[in-house]
């Protein structure tokens, strides 16, 4: 196989306007030269968290990308993608939550990695987290790894999948953004709320349950 060499000086961010992507995009313009971003229409519930990534890649001056997903709307209906189906407040005992949309990280990262190789791109970062991966099967470092090869091997091309956030908790993801000089940009201005509700969010679903714990921790722990 005649793979690719790798281009270290690009990279593309998997980007929704929350917290973890967004975290993401500023790790990666510390290591980058050139980061692009790239986002998903895939009918969300709550089409503001496109309008978080188009006002979040504007203020770092990045240069951002949608992509139609639509059809995942019609294959994986549940609680992000329907009003009428009411977010799960908490984690049920068994089985996964109803705001899992199956297949959506395969597809997007598999999108994403069509859009890279066009542009000489073969690094590829998202915020998945297999310490917060909260039920979610494609968080986990083993469907990664195991993308990343499928990917290799369909594209011949040698791609990388960095995932700054999958060993770390909530608490350390927030000191992560301290670090990169964007704590006030990801508290302020990202949308993680499955209600839709920007910044410190609804305070009810499970996205911001984890979010404000994580803020808790974090500032008990670093203070």
């Amino acid at each position: 196989m005649n793979m690719n060499t790798r281009n270290k000086e690009k990279a593309l961010v998997v980007f929704s306007g929350g917290q973890d992507s967004t975290t993401c995009l500023l790790w990666a313009l510390k290591r980058y030269k050139e980061v692009i971003a790239v986002s998903f229409d895939y009918g969300q519930r709550h089409k503001a968290e496109l309008d978080c990534a188009k006002e979040i890649t504007e203020k770092l001056g990045v240069e951002w990308h949608v992509l139609d997903m639509s059809l995942l709307n019609q294959l994986a209906p549940n609680s992000l993608t329907r009003a009428e189906i009411v977010v799960d407040e908490n984690a049920p005992e068994e089985g996964t939550p109803n705001s899992v949309v199956d297949g959506r990280n395969m597809l997007f990262l598999t999108f994403a990695a069509v859009f890279a190789k066009q542009r000489g791109i073969t690094d590829l970062i998202t915020g998945v987290s297999q310490s917060d991966f909260s039920g979610y099967p494609d968080c986990r470092d083993v469907f990664i790894k195991s993308l990343n090869a499928t990917l290799n091997l369909a594209m011949d091309t040698t791609f990388c999948i960095e995932t700054p956030l999958m060993w770390i908790d909530k608490a350390d993801t927030w000191k992560l953004a301290r670090d990169l000089d964007g704590l006030e940009l990801v508290r302020d201005m990202t949308l993680t709320c499955y209600n839709g509700v920007k910044g410190d969010g609804c305070g009810r679903c499970p996205s911001c349950k984890l979010r404000k714990q994580g803020y808790e921790e974090f500032l008990a722990r670093y203070r």
